[in-house]
């Protein structure tokens, strides 16, 4: 049975606060892009969540209202605040911030490989900022990306080999190189201590 409109006068929305439809509408995207961001498919964050993959799919189809518990569930999957995972670009200040500590960011994480995202998850880009940290005996090795994409990395310590196809070449602190990233590439610690770097990817 169709609900009957309420006709009385409605107080005009606050300036600051989004409505619920957008509150709802930003966090399917925020969830959908901190999921790809951690390359997690729905079930992994389903088990890390503890909420159904059906609902976490409603969710990100901005087909769900969820409860305050359910968010609360995702933001602690994520390592994340309730706060955090909710704010929102248009009512946040101008200046957005990642911090160091925070693991949203982390693409990847194990003892030989850290790669971190330096670039805003909730923004639509062509470039794309990271830090790469790798272990002795370390390696990032990549499947090709779209045709035209381009990387540029960027040595602060260590020794490191960039490969992409059949070239390769050996880059030590202060260096950088670009190569494409549309064939098979790697990064690989060549050196005896850990190695940092900044990476940049660029789509055409």
């Amino acid at each position: 049975m169709p609900m009957k409109k309420n006709t009385a006068p409605q107080p005009p929305p606050s300036a600051t606060e989004p409505a619920p439809d957008a509150i709802s509408c930003h966090l399917g995207r925020r969830v959908r892009q901190l999921r790809a961001a951690r390359g997690w498919s729905l079930d992994a964050l389903a088990q890390a969540s503890g909420v159904s993959r059906s609902m976490l799919s409603q969710i990100e189809r901005e087909k769900a209202n969820p409860t305050l518990a359910v968010t609360l569930r995702i933001a602690r999957a994520f390592g994340m605040s309730l706060g955090d995972l909710l704010e929102s670009p248009e009512i946040s200040s101008s200046v957005a911030v990642i911090r160091a500590d925070d693991r949203a960011y982390h693409y990847r994480s194990d003892k030989l490989c850290r790669l971190r995202t330096l670039s805003p998850l909730n923004l639509e880009k062509d470039v794309e900022f990271y830090e790469l940290v790798l272990q002795p005996g370390g390696a990032l090795r990549s499947a090709p990306h779209f045709e035209g994409t381009r990387e540029f990395l960027t040595v602060v310590r260590g020794e490191v080999r960039a490969e992409s196809g059949r070239d390769a070449e050996v880059l030590r602190p202060g260096d950088s190189a670009s190569y494409r990233a549309d064939v098979p590439h790697a990064i690989v610690n060549t050196g005896r201590a850990e190695a940092q770097m900044y990476l940049v990817v660029v789509y055409q």
